[in-house]
């Protein structure tokens, strides 16, 4: 039977299977017709599932959106392989699409009422499907492995101490110089100024056996001059 009044999206609900969690899909039904159109979702197992929005009247050429959520499950099936199945009808409502027009004799088969089926059966997917690696990329993978293995953390930890000693072999040797080049300035420091304390203390002599022979020959004259004047 084709649906003239619903358009039902996708043709089957794929809903990903995860063990004690629930999980969801959506499918979308759009009138097609001019005119308003109420629909009513229904499943086989209603305490496996909730639905959002179980009914409804849609506005011509409008779309809504039904979201299935399947509770948690406490097992994984043998073979993944699902019974379950929905059912879309749909019937054109004539008053309004108000839901007060909503009722469900609408549903309800009588001669001159047109009410279209839409059957979905429920497929279990992986929650988490694994990405195909091709061969080459997991030998990469392997090879990437093998060279994170720990034998890269043992050169490492043989390679560091060797560096902090040369850095403080480095750091004591310029330590060292430093102190060296400051021991010779403070030594020419201490010649420079023994030199000039002896200058200083040598022309301070020089200058006080000038002074005695001065006056040594100053009296000298003095007297051989007041020998004169007398005579």
């Amino acid at each position: 039977m084709i649906n003239t009044l619903l358009r039902v999206y996708p043709s089957e609900l794929k809903i990903p299977y995860d063990l004690k969690r629930k999980r969801s899909c959506c499918m979308q039904l759009t009138n097609r017709t001019n005119q308003y159109v109420a629909f009513k979702v229904k499943t086989t197992n209603p305490t496996k599932y909730s639905v959002r929005h179980t009914c409804g009247i849609l506005l011509p050429r409008s779309s809504c959106n039904v979201t299935v959520t399947m509770q948690a499950p406490s097992e994984a099936p043998l073979d993944h392989h699902c019974k379950d199945k929905f059912l879309v009808q749909s019937v054109v409502v004539r008053h309004g699409p108000t839901m007060k027009y909503f009722a469900p004799e609408l549903f309800t088969k009588v001669p001159g009422r047109v009410i279209e089926e839409f059957k979905l059966r429920v497929v279990y997917v992986a929650a988490n499907p694994p990405s195909p690696v091709p061969e080459e990329e997991e030998e990469e993978e392997e090879e990437e492995e093998e060279d994170s293995s720990p034998r890269p953390e043992v050169g490492y930890q043989v390679k560091i101490p060797a560096v902090l000693d040369a850095v403080t072999g480095a750091l004591v040797e310029s330590k060292l110089v430093a102190e060296r080049e400051c021991r010779v300035d403070e030594n020419q420091k201490l010649h420079r100024k023994m030199e000039l304390q002896s200058a200083t203390k040598s022309s301070q002599q020089g200058f006080s056996v000038m002074f005695v022979l001065l006056v040594f020959m100053s009296s000298v004259y003095i007297g051989h001059l007041m020998k004169h004047i007398m005579v």
